[in-house]
């Protein structure tokens, strides 16, 4: 396979740098790319880098995923408005253990190949270099001007906010350019890829190791297109913020929702972009997709593809089944099968009410319990009319009887009841 070639097809190069591609084809070669250790999870946003470092060892190379941990310290100017909060080495381990652990999902880290790939942290050579023999060792080899000249410096610099930009994230790029020398002369490293907002901090790195190593030291840049949504929107932001490929942050259910409601326009661009399937596999999808743009096949196989590649074919099988819950024609079955967490993902948002466990262990009238228990009907009479004409389910079953009694045995976890009044009206009781 070849790399640039496979890139190219999938819309993931925005700039490279003379000679990429020749240096690829000479040899098994080592690449990396940095990843911000902020969190202890990647997000969506992460995902476009990440897969760069999937193909690239899919092609036979050798990926190298760097974790900033002395560059996460003080911020990247690229991009953005502010500087960013510094972290200690304790949440620096957490969040990088936790960061492996998503990146195993991708890349293999473990088997015995020429080309597993390797996880560092660059904290890991910065922490005993003293500020001395850094600005006398890499400071002396780059000019103002030079770094003056970047793109993320002068739209900091000249931006409205007149923020300014502190001496720290000045140099930064220098402590990215040095990250690449390290591993150019620790690992082999010969190409760094990422965004194309880090092209200027990468061709540092390159620059310094051709004045430190000599003009024939060969190091190479590659850099992806950010990702934009169609209506100009920011990719991976939701209302509720970041789409985090940890369960705890973004649960399952609504990671695999995320992917499914991209436009179609996105959908036929995403899913070049964030899975492994072939271009012969892609071209059947949108072929369906042109004949029956309804039926959404795009959508409904990056979503299953990026939520078993993230998550596993369990929790995609589960989303699928609680999407049904709210838009197809789920049985109680279905609904009692699912766990809590899926539950209140898919309800989120619904209105909810608290009931006693203990009026319900007792045996409680349906009638009494959603109108002057739980305000689900605003009269016994309308709730009646309503049970009569087929309109009200308890836990996705028809109620054809407003006397019948309730109690815990209803309970859906032990905790929860589901009542639906007409079509799209859902309401959660919690026994407490």
């Amino acid at each position: 396979m070849n790399f640039v070639e496979e890139l190219k097809w999938r819309g993931m190069i925005h700039d490279m740098m003379p000679g990429t591609e020749e240096q690829l084809q000479k040899e098994m070669t080592s690449a990396y790319v940095g990843i911000d250790p902020t969190a202890d999870s990647l997000h969506i946003g992460h995902l476009v880098s990440v897969m760069m470092l999937k193909h690239f060892q899919r092609a036979g190379h050798r990926p190298i995923a760097l974790v900033g941990g002395a560059t996460g310290m003080i911020g990247d100017p690229s991009m953005k408005s502010a500087e960013r909060n510094l972290l200690d080495e304790k949440t620096l381990r957490h969040n990088q253990d936790s960061i492996k652990k998503q990146l195993s999902k991708f890349l293999d880290f473990d088997s015995d190949a020429p080309n597993a790939a390797k996880l560092v942290n660059n904290y890991d050579w910065m922490k005993e270099y003293t500020f001395l023999d850094f600005i006398r060792d890499i400071g002396k080899h780059l000019t103002v001007n030079y770094m003056m000249s970047k793109d993320s410096v002068k739209k900091r610099l000249s931006s409205e906010s007149n923020v300014g930009m502190s001496f720290t994230e000045f140099s930064y790029q220098l402590l990215q350019g040095y990250d690449y020398l390290y591993l150019y002369q620790n690992e082999g490293c010969r190409l760094q890829m990422g965004g194309s907002d880090q092209w200027g901090n990468i061709t540092t790195g390159t620059e310094l190791i051709r004045r430190i190593m000599g003009p024939e030291a060969e190091a190479f840049a590659l850099v992806c297109p950010l990702i934009t949504k169609a209506d100009g929107g920011k990719f991976g932001k939701t209302e509720s913020g970041n789409v985090w490929l940890d369960r705890r942050y973004t649960s399952p259910y609504k990671f695999y929702q995320f992917w499914l409601n991209v436009s179609d326009e996105d959908a036929a661009k995403y899913i070049k972009i964030f899975t492994a399937l072939s271009q012969e596999e892609i071209s059947v999808l949108e072929k369906e997709q042109a004949e029956a743009p309804h039926l959404r096949p795009l959508q409904k196989r990056l979503a299953q593809e990026v939520t078993v590649m993230v998550h596993s074919e369990e929790d995609y099988n589960t989303a699928v089944e609680a999407s049904n819950i709210l838009f197809g024609n789920a049985t109680s079955d279905t609904l009692k099968k699912i766990d809590e967490e899926t539950l209140l993902s898919v309800f989120e948002g619904v209105p909810q009410f608290e009931i006693s466990r203990d009026e319900l262990s007792a045996g409680i009238k349906a009638i009494d319990l959603f109108t002057d228990k739980a305000a689900i009907f605003p009269s016994k009479g309308e709730m009646r009319k309503l049970v009569q004409s087929g309109g009200v389910s308890l836990n996705k079953e028809k109620l054809t009887d407003h006397d019948s009694v309730m109690n815990t045995d209803s309970l859906l976890n032990g905790k929860y009841l589901l009542v639906q009044r007409g079509k799209k009206n859902y309401f959660l009781l919690i026994a407490k």
